[in-house]
């Protein structure tokens, strides 16, 4: 399965772009070029994802299955 997320990208005024996604509130990146701000986004919700997820299993028995999702 694989995510979709928007990214939201936009020139700095001080050159380079800004990147965000609506749907994960916090998700944001930047870079020198449209590309570097994808990914820097990209990474920014990977990390997200991956603390809202050890948030939702903090608690819970061992023996409760646990499967690894990655974002790509």
């Amino acid at each position: 399965m694989k995510a979709e997320f928007t990214a939201i990208i936009e020139p700095a005024p001080e050159g380079g772009y800004w990147a965000r996604c609506p749907e994960v509130p916090g998700a944001n990146g930047q870079g020198e070029t449209v590309a570097e701000a994808k990914e820097s986004l990209r990474q920014a919700i990977e990390l997200i994802m991956h603390d809202r997820r050890e948030d939702m299993l903090r608690g819970l028995p061992d023996d409760v299955i646990q499967e690894t999702i990655v974002l790509t």
